[in-house]
């Protein structure tokens, strides 16, 4: 009986610790998939888009979220070239 304690001891340990092994090197190499993509990735999505469906919705929904950051970027930098150019004028323009 205490033969087979110790069998399955160890039978835990060793699954314990290939699954520990796996994990830690799973996180330590992970790489982001869309870094890899570049504009690949918009490609693709713009494809998606035009299939219809749910895919094609939900593509759609990724397309315009970026395009929505892409403008909100835009008008970020144009909003700090006003602030600049306030404080160039000593706050005159409101």
């Amino acid at each position: 009986m205490t033969r087979n304690r110790v069998l399955y001891s160890l039978r835990i340990a060793a699954v314990t610790g290939i699954f520990g092994a796996g994990y830690l090197c799973g996180t330590l190499t992970q790489q982001s998939a869309e870094a890899q993509l570049g504009d690949i990735g918009s490609d693709v999505m713009k494809k998606a888009a035009g299939s219809g469906g749910a895919l094609g919705n939900v593509a759609k929904l990724g397309t315009t979220i970026s395009d929505l950051e892409k403008h909100v970027s835009g008008l970020q930098k144009n909003i700090d070239t006003l602030k600049s150019v306030k404080a160039a004028l000593g706050g005159v323009v409101k």
